[in-house]
């Protein structure tokens, strides 16, 4: 199978976007995170603890995502390198590689939403127990 230059440069702007995203994740969770630790007199500690913790498993996840799509970006690049060298095997390796780590990526990406759904469930439970106290009075 002949492969050109073309086929790797077209994960270029989808990958960009995706690094894009996962930085406003970071930024967005770092935000939240400086909020959470002006909250020392939290009238629920409990829901904070949660909170934090949670993000701490965000974060690493992030930075996950992160690293194996800037590691696809590199094998990309790499497999473009290679095949402007007519290396075609190696430029073929090279982009499957780039392929795996976007999916990995992708995966990561994708448990990170199914964790930040548990961080709004728990905020959530705020507002149940205002709901249960305003029931009671």
């Amino acid at each position: 199978m002949e492969m050109t230059i073309t086929t790797p440069s077209l994960l270029f702007p989808a990958i960009s976007l995706l690094m894009l995203a996962y930085t406003n994740r970071f930024v967005t969770l770092a935000n939240v995170i400086r909020q959470l630790s002006s909250m020392e007199n939290a009238p629920s500690k409990d829901l904070v603890i949660r909170q934090i913790e949670n993000l701490r498993i965000r974060m690493t996840v992030i930075r996950l995502m992160q690293a194996f799509g800037v590691l696809s970006f590199v094998f990309c690049t790499l497999s473009m390198f290679s095949l402007l060298l007519a290396f075609q095997v190696a430029g073929m390796y090279l982009f499957a590689a780039s392929l795996l780590l976007l999916v990995l990526s992708l995966l990561f990406s994708f448990y990170e939403v199914n964790i930040s759904t548990k961080a709004i469930n728990i905020e959530l439970e705020k507002f149940n127990a205002v709901l249960k106290k305003h029931k009671h009075d």
